[in-house]
């Protein structure tokens, strides 16, 4: 298992937690809640040692140029594949625009 932590600009909090995916289905679980203003910080729980590359070049392609509300993620990862993770990801960013 290893954890890794990235951070990005963000814009204003958020205004409510969101919960996509189930780690025990061999996905990878999302979970979001409203963070400090300026600030998307996201820690990931893997089971691939090795991975930190991977997973900053995939959140560099989603926040690059974008404004994304100021957010703490927590991802809980068994081997999801990149485009699961995008995936996974743009659900829950979706779900906090429903509010």
């Amino acid at each position: 298992m290893e954890t890794l932590s990235f951070e990005f600009p963000a814009g204003q909090p958020a205004r409510q937690r969101v919960q996509v995916g189930c780690v025990g289905s061999g996905d990878l679980e999302v979970l979001l809640e409203p963070g400090p203003a300026g600030r998307l910080s996201i820690q990931v729980v893997t089971s691939v040692n090795g991975s930190a590359e991977r997973w900053r070049h995939l959140f560099e392609r989603m926040f690059a140029g974008s404004n994304p509300p100021a957010l703490n993620v927590d991802i809980h990862d068994f081997g999801a594949t990149p485009g699961v993770v995008r995936l996974r990801l743009e659900q829950a960013l979706e779900e906090l625009s429903h509010v």
